[in-house]
Protein backbone atom coordinates (compact mmCIF):
# COMPACT_ATOMS: atom_id res chain seq x y z
CA UNK A 1 0.00 0.00 0.00
CA UNK A 2 1.30 3.42 -0.91
CA UNK A 3 2.24 5.57 2.03
CA UNK A 4 -0.02 8.48 2.74
CA UNK A 5 1.21 11.83 1.48
CA UNK A 6 1.26 14.23 4.38
CA UNK A 7 0.63 17.91 3.61
CA UNK A 8 1.32 20.68 6.09
CA UNK A 9 1.59 19.24 9.56
CA UNK A 10 -0.26 15.96 9.16
CA UNK A 11 0.64 12.71 10.91
CA UNK A 12 3.38 10.67 9.29
CA UNK A 13 3.48 6.93 8.68
CA UNK A 14 7.26 6.67 8.82
CA UNK A 15 8.26 3.63 10.89
CA UNK A 16 9.24 3.94 14.54
CA UNK A 17 12.88 3.22 13.65
CA UNK A 18 13.07 6.85 12.48
CA UNK A 19 12.45 8.26 15.96
CA UNK A 20 14.56 11.31 16.61
CA UNK A 21 14.56 15.10 16.30
CA UNK A 22 14.92 17.30 13.21
CA UNK A 23 16.35 20.82 13.60
CA UNK A 24 15.58 23.45 10.96
CA UNK A 25 17.22 26.89 10.64
CA UNK A 26 14.67 29.54 9.65
CA UNK A 27 16.75 32.27 7.96
CA UNK A 28 14.14 35.00 7.81
CA UNK A 29 13.00 34.53 11.43
CA UNK A 30 16.30 34.22 13.29
CA UNK A 31 15.13 30.95 14.81
CA UNK A 32 15.58 27.18 14.87
CA UNK A 33 12.58 24.85 14.96
CA UNK A 34 12.81 21.39 16.55
CA UNK A 35 10.40 18.70 15.33
CA UNK A 36 9.94 15.15 16.53
CA UNK A 37 10.33 12.43 13.93
CA UNK A 38 8.59 10.44 12.58
CA UNK A 39 5.39 12.46 13.15
CA UNK A 40 7.03 15.90 12.73
CA UNK A 41 5.22 17.38 15.71
CA UNK A 42 6.69 20.76 16.59
CA UNK A 43 8.63 20.54 19.86
CA UNK A 44 9.73 24.17 20.14
CA UNK A 45 10.99 27.12 18.10
CA UNK A 46 14.03 28.82 19.67
CA UNK A 47 15.51 32.26 18.99
CA UNK A 48 19.10 32.34 17.74
CA UNK A 49 21.07 35.06 15.92
CA UNK A 50 20.24 36.92 12.73
CA UNK A 51 20.19 34.88 9.53
CA UNK A 52 20.87 31.36 10.84
CA UNK A 53 22.09 29.33 7.87
CA UNK A 54 23.54 26.00 9.05
CA UNK A 55 23.32 23.66 12.07
CA UNK A 56 25.68 21.00 13.43
CA UNK A 57 24.81 18.47 16.15
CA UNK A 58 27.41 17.26 18.66
CA UNK A 59 28.66 13.66 18.46
CA UNK A 60 26.56 12.59 21.47
CA UNK A 61 23.48 14.19 19.92
CA UNK A 62 22.51 16.46 22.82
CA UNK A 63 23.86 19.84 21.68
CA UNK A 64 23.49 21.88 18.51
CA UNK A 65 25.56 24.73 17.11
CA UNK A 66 24.05 27.32 14.74
CA UNK A 67 25.94 29.68 12.42
CA UNK A 68 24.39 33.16 12.47
CA UNK A 69 25.33 34.56 9.05
CA UNK A 70 23.60 37.93 9.35
CA UNK A 71 21.87 39.62 6.41
CA UNK A 72 22.88 41.52 3.28
CA UNK A 73 23.54 44.72 5.21
CA UNK A 74 24.87 43.35 8.52
CA UNK A 75 27.39 40.52 8.61
CA UNK A 76 26.86 38.13 11.51
CA UNK A 77 29.67 37.15 13.85
CA UNK A 78 28.19 34.67 16.34
CA UNK A 79 27.37 31.02 16.87
CA UNK A 80 24.45 29.94 19.07
CA UNK A 81 24.79 26.85 21.27
CA UNK A 82 21.54 24.99 21.98
CA UNK A 83 21.13 22.47 24.80
CA UNK A 84 18.71 19.96 23.32
CA UNK A 85 17.92 18.28 26.63
CA UNK A 86 16.90 21.63 28.13
CA UNK A 87 15.33 22.83 24.86
CA UNK A 88 16.92 26.27 25.07
CA UNK A 89 19.89 28.32 23.82
CA UNK A 90 22.60 28.32 26.48
CA UNK A 91 25.47 30.35 24.99
CA UNK A 92 26.48 32.78 22.27
CA UNK A 93 30.02 32.34 20.92
CA UNK A 94 31.59 35.52 19.62
CA UNK A 95 33.63 35.41 16.41
CA UNK A 96 35.79 38.10 14.78
CA UNK A 97 33.93 41.15 13.48
CA UNK A 98 32.51 40.70 9.97
CA UNK A 99 33.02 36.93 10.11
CA UNK A 100 29.83 35.81 8.34
CA UNK A 101 29.94 32.22 9.66
CA UNK A 102 28.31 29.68 7.39
CA UNK A 103 29.34 26.05 6.85
CA UNK A 104 29.72 24.19 10.13
CA UNK A 105 30.66 20.75 11.45
CA UNK A 106 30.99 19.35 14.98
CA UNK A 107 33.63 16.67 14.76
CA UNK A 108 34.64 15.88 18.33
CA UNK A 109 32.96 16.58 21.67
CA UNK A 110 35.33 19.50 22.24
CA UNK A 111 35.82 20.80 18.68
CA UNK A 112 33.67 22.38 16.00
CA UNK A 113 34.76 23.99 12.74
CA UNK A 114 33.06 26.79 10.83
CA UNK A 115 33.74 28.71 7.63
CA UNK A 116 33.85 32.50 7.84
CA UNK A 117 33.24 34.11 4.48
CA UNK A 118 34.12 37.58 5.73
CA UNK A 119 37.56 36.44 6.94
CA UNK A 120 38.28 33.90 4.18
CA UNK A 121 39.08 31.38 6.90
CA UNK A 122 37.99 28.31 8.79
CA UNK A 123 37.78 28.66 12.57
CA UNK A 124 38.31 25.87 15.08
CA UNK A 125 36.02 26.44 18.06
CA UNK A 126 36.74 25.03 21.53
CA UNK A 127 33.37 23.73 22.70
CA UNK A 128 34.51 23.43 26.33
CA UNK A 129 35.72 27.02 26.61
CA UNK A 130 33.19 28.30 24.03
CA UNK A 131 35.74 30.37 22.19
CA UNK A 132 37.78 30.34 18.98
CA UNK A 133 40.90 28.21 19.44
CA UNK A 134 42.54 28.57 16.04
CA UNK A 135 42.09 29.96 12.55
CA UNK A 136 43.20 28.50 9.22
CA UNK A 137 43.37 30.86 6.25
CA UNK A 138 41.61 29.55 3.15
CA UNK A 139 42.22 32.72 1.12
CA UNK A 140 39.41 31.95 -1.32
CA UNK A 141 36.43 34.17 -2.09
CA UNK A 142 33.19 33.30 -0.27
CA UNK A 143 34.36 30.19 1.62
CA UNK A 144 30.86 28.80 2.03
CA UNK A 145 30.10 25.15 2.82
CA UNK A 146 32.28 22.65 4.67
CA UNK A 147 32.61 18.89 5.03
CA UNK A 148 34.76 17.27 7.74
CA UNK A 149 36.16 13.79 8.24
CA UNK A 150 34.70 11.70 11.02
CA UNK A 151 38.03 11.41 12.80
CA UNK A 152 38.40 15.20 12.86
CA UNK A 153 41.69 15.23 10.97
CA UNK A 154 40.57 16.99 7.81
CA UNK A 155 38.04 19.41 6.35
CA UNK A 156 37.12 20.50 2.83
CA UNK A 157 35.67 23.89 1.89
CA UNK A 158 33.75 24.98 -1.22
CA UNK A 159 34.26 28.64 -2.15
CA UNK A 160 31.59 30.23 -4.34
CA UNK A 161 33.51 33.27 -5.53
CA UNK A 162 36.69 31.42 -6.42
CA UNK A 163 35.01 28.33 -7.84
CA UNK A 164 37.34 26.13 -5.82
CA UNK A 165 37.63 23.45 -3.18
CA UNK A 166 40.22 23.65 -0.39
CA UNK A 167 41.64 20.81 1.69
CA UNK A 168 42.66 21.52 5.30
CA UNK A 169 44.71 19.41 7.72
CA UNK A 170 43.05 20.26 11.01
CA UNK A 171 45.61 18.46 13.18
CA UNK A 172 48.43 20.67 11.92
CA UNK A 173 46.29 23.73 11.16
CA UNK A 174 47.51 23.90 7.57
CA UNK A 175 45.95 24.41 4.16
CA UNK A 176 46.91 21.22 2.30
CA UNK A 177 45.72 22.13 -1.15
CA UNK A 178 43.36 24.08 -3.40
CA UNK A 179 41.84 22.89 -6.67
CA UNK A 180 39.58 24.51 -9.27
CA UNK A 181 36.10 23.03 -9.16
CA UNK A 182 33.74 25.14 -11.28
CA UNK A 183 31.87 28.42 -11.35
CA UNK A 184 29.95 28.96 -8.12
CA UNK A 185 31.28 26.05 -6.03
CA UNK A 186 28.86 25.82 -3.13
CA UNK A 187 27.62 22.43 -1.89
CA UNK A 188 30.06 19.82 -0.64
CA UNK A 189 29.98 16.28 0.76
CA UNK A 190 32.38 13.46 1.55
CA UNK A 191 31.51 10.31 -0.41
CA UNK A 192 32.62 6.67 -0.46
CA UNK A 193 33.64 6.55 3.20
CA UNK A 194 35.49 9.83 2.97
CA UNK A 195 37.77 8.88 0.08
CA UNK A 196 36.16 11.40 -2.27
CA UNK A 197 34.78 14.92 -1.96
CA UNK A 198 31.93 16.01 -4.26
CA UNK A 199 31.34 19.71 -4.96
CA UNK A 200 28.29 21.29 -6.62
CA UNK A 201 29.07 24.20 -8.96
CA UNK A 202 25.88 26.19 -9.20
CA UNK A 203 26.70 28.55 -12.10
CA UNK A 204 28.45 25.80 -14.06
CA UNK A 205 25.60 23.35 -13.53
CA UNK A 206 28.03 20.57 -12.66
CA UNK A 207 29.22 18.42 -9.78
CA UNK A 208 32.96 17.86 -9.49
CA UNK A 209 34.40 14.70 -7.95
CA UNK A 210 37.81 14.84 -6.24
CA UNK A 211 40.01 12.34 -4.49
CA UNK A 212 41.24 13.47 -1.10
CA UNK A 213 44.80 13.52 0.26
CA UNK A 214 45.93 14.58 -2.26
CA UNK A 215 43.17 16.69 -3.74
CA UNK A 216 42.77 15.68 -7.40
CA UNK A 217 39.82 16.01 -9.78
CA UNK A 218 38.46 12.67 -10.94
CA UNK A 219 35.26 13.52 -12.79
CA UNK A 220 32.78 16.19 -13.79
CA UNK A 221 29.05 15.39 -13.80
CA UNK A 222 26.61 17.55 -15.78
CA UNK A 223 23.37 18.14 -13.89
CA UNK A 224 22.24 21.68 -14.80
CA UNK A 225 19.59 23.53 -12.84
CA UNK A 226 21.79 25.46 -10.36
CA UNK A 227 22.99 22.60 -8.07
CA UNK A 228 23.23 24.11 -4.62
CA UNK A 229 23.62 21.34 -2.00
CA UNK A 230 25.05 17.82 -2.00
CA UNK A 231 24.44 14.94 0.43
CA UNK A 232 25.67 11.36 0.38
CA UNK A 233 24.08 8.03 1.29
CA UNK A 234 27.07 5.68 1.26
CA UNK A 235 24.91 2.80 2.50
CA UNK A 236 23.16 2.73 -0.88
CA UNK A 237 25.89 4.22 -3.08
CA UNK A 238 23.94 7.39 -3.82
CA UNK A 239 24.64 11.11 -3.89
CA UNK A 240 21.84 13.68 -3.93
CA UNK A 241 21.92 17.26 -5.21
CA UNK A 242 19.19 19.90 -5.02
CA UNK A 243 18.65 21.94 -8.19
CA UNK A 244 17.36 25.31 -7.03
CA UNK A 245 16.56 26.73 -10.47
CA UNK A 246 14.88 23.57 -11.79
CA UNK A 247 12.84 22.94 -8.61
CA UNK A 248 14.21 19.41 -8.61
CA UNK A 249 16.68 16.96 -7.09
CA UNK A 250 18.97 14.51 -8.85
CA UNK A 251 20.14 11.14 -7.60
CA UNK A 252 23.62 10.07 -8.72
CA UNK A 253 25.18 6.61 -8.54
CA UNK A 254 28.44 7.17 -6.67
CA UNK A 255 30.22 4.31 -8.45
CA UNK A 256 29.26 5.02 -12.07
CA UNK A 257 28.98 8.80 -11.37
CA UNK A 258 25.89 8.95 -13.54
CA UNK A 259 22.51 10.49 -12.78
CA UNK A 260 20.17 7.59 -12.02
CA UNK A 261 17.03 9.56 -11.30
CA UNK A 262 15.61 13.07 -11.34
CA UNK A 263 12.83 14.10 -8.95
CA UNK A 264 10.75 17.13 -9.93
CA UNK A 265 9.05 18.77 -6.96
CA UNK A 266 5.41 19.83 -6.97
CA UNK A 267 5.30 22.09 -3.91
CA UNK A 268 2.84 25.02 -3.75
CA UNK A 269 4.48 28.43 -3.34
CA UNK A 270 2.82 31.30 -1.41
CA UNK A 271 1.85 34.32 -3.51
CA UNK A 272 3.98 36.65 -1.37
CA UNK A 273 7.12 34.49 -1.49
CA UNK A 274 10.28 36.62 -1.43
CA UNK A 275 13.27 34.42 -0.61
CA UNK A 276 16.79 35.68 -1.26
CA UNK A 277 17.29 33.47 -4.33
CA UNK A 278 14.04 34.61 -5.98
CA UNK A 279 15.78 37.84 -6.99
CA UNK A 280 18.23 35.82 -9.12
CA UNK A 281 15.51 34.68 -11.50
CA UNK A 282 14.87 31.42 -9.65
CA UNK A 283 11.23 30.39 -9.30
CA UNK A 284 9.29 27.47 -7.82
CA UNK A 285 9.76 26.13 -4.30
CA UNK A 286 13.55 26.67 -4.47
CA UNK A 287 14.92 23.46 -2.91
CA UNK A 288 18.12 24.41 -1.10
CA UNK A 289 18.80 22.69 2.22
CA UNK A 290 19.47 18.95 1.92
CA UNK A 291 20.04 16.38 4.65
CA UNK A 292 20.30 12.60 4.93
CA UNK A 293 19.47 11.51 8.48
CA UNK A 294 22.22 9.91 10.53
CA UNK A 295 20.48 6.53 10.32
CA UNK A 296 20.39 6.84 6.48
CA UNK A 297 16.63 6.29 6.42
CA UNK A 298 15.23 9.75 5.61
CA UNK A 299 16.04 12.54 3.16
CA UNK A 300 14.99 16.07 4.07
CA UNK A 301 14.76 18.93 1.56
CA UNK A 302 14.20 22.56 2.64
CA UNK A 303 12.12 24.46 0.08
CA UNK A 304 13.11 27.96 1.03
CA UNK A 305 10.59 29.85 -1.12
CA UNK A 306 7.65 27.59 -0.19
CA UNK A 307 8.54 27.67 3.55
CA UNK A 308 8.23 23.88 3.87
CA UNK A 309 10.34 20.76 4.37
CA UNK A 310 9.68 17.67 2.26
CA UNK A 311 10.65 14.20 3.47
CA UNK A 312 11.43 11.08 1.49
CA UNK A 313 12.17 7.51 2.45
CA UNK A 314 15.80 6.89 1.55
CA UNK A 315 15.29 3.33 0.34
CA UNK A 316 12.63 4.02 -2.32
CA UNK A 317 12.75 7.85 -2.55
CA UNK A 318 8.98 8.10 -2.04
CA UNK A 319 7.77 11.36 -0.56
CA UNK A 320 6.04 10.75 2.76
CA UNK A 321 5.63 14.18 4.33
CA UNK A 322 5.55 17.91 3.67
CA UNK A 323 5.37 20.24 6.66
CA UNK A 324 6.13 23.79 7.80
CA UNK A 325 8.95 24.83 10.11
CA UNK A 326 9.48 28.61 9.79
CA UNK A 327 10.13 31.35 7.25
CA UNK A 328 12.83 30.50 4.68
CA UNK A 329 14.04 27.15 6.01
CA UNK A 330 17.56 26.24 4.94
CA UNK A 331 20.17 24.38 7.02
CA UNK A 332 19.07 21.27 8.89
CA UNK A 333 20.42 18.69 11.32
CA UNK A 334 19.03 15.47 12.78
CA UNK A 335 19.70 13.69 16.05
CA UNK A 336 18.51 10.26 17.12
CA UNK A 337 17.55 11.78 20.50
CA UNK A 338 13.75 11.69 20.91
CA UNK A 339 13.11 14.94 22.77
CA UNK A 340 9.91 15.63 24.75
CA UNK A 341 7.32 18.15 23.61
CA UNK A 342 7.76 21.41 25.49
Amino acid sequence: MRRLLILLLGLSLLPAAHAGTLLVANKAEGSVTLLRTPGFERIVTLPVGEGPHEIAVSPEGLRALVSNYGNAQRPGNTLTLIDLAQLRPVATIELPAGARPHGIAWMKADTAVVTTEGNRSVLLVDMNELEVRDSIAVDQDVAHMLAASRDGSGAWVASIGSGSVSELALDSGELSGVAASGAGSEGIALVNKGSEVWVSNREAGTISVFSVRPLRKLAEIEVGGFPIRVAADDSRGRVFATLAMDDAMVVIDSESREVSRRIDFDIPVPENADSILAGEGVSGSIPVGLLVSRDYEMIFVAHTQADVISVREAHDLEQVAVFRAGKEPDGMAWTWMDLPLK
